[in-house]
């Protein structure tokens, strides 16, 4: 599999929201398209409108697949780019959860 980057713009408009469309979007990864594509992480990000947006890091076999995976699960998938090569020069950072 090809590792990609995914920009997802003006998705959501809540955590919550976010938070059900991360857990449809797992279970289609997962238990429809295992052996396609494969979801590493996302960042969200805080768009200037105030909705939620991501950057999702994903291994997939081709644009394609990941296409068809975000029409599956209902989110948009702005932009997919083909990573070349990874640079690590540090871990991600631990986030603090905000206390519910």
């Amino acid at each position: 599999m090809k590792l990609f980057v995914i920009r997802r713009r003006n998705a959501w408009k809540s955590a919550q929201e976010l938070e059900a469309t991360a857990a449809v979007s797992a279970r289609v990864g997962n238990e429809e398209m295992p052996d396609k594509v494969r979801w590493i992480r996302s960042y969200v990000v805080r768009e200037d409108d105030g909705t939620l947006g991501t950057v999702c890091i994903y291994q997939a076999i081709n644009e394609r697949a990941i296409r068809e995976h975000a029409e599956r699960v209902g989110m948009p998938a702005n932009e997919i780019t083909a990573v070349e090569r990874t640079v690590i020069v540090r871990d991600d950072p631990q986030q603090k959860r905000d206390a519910a």
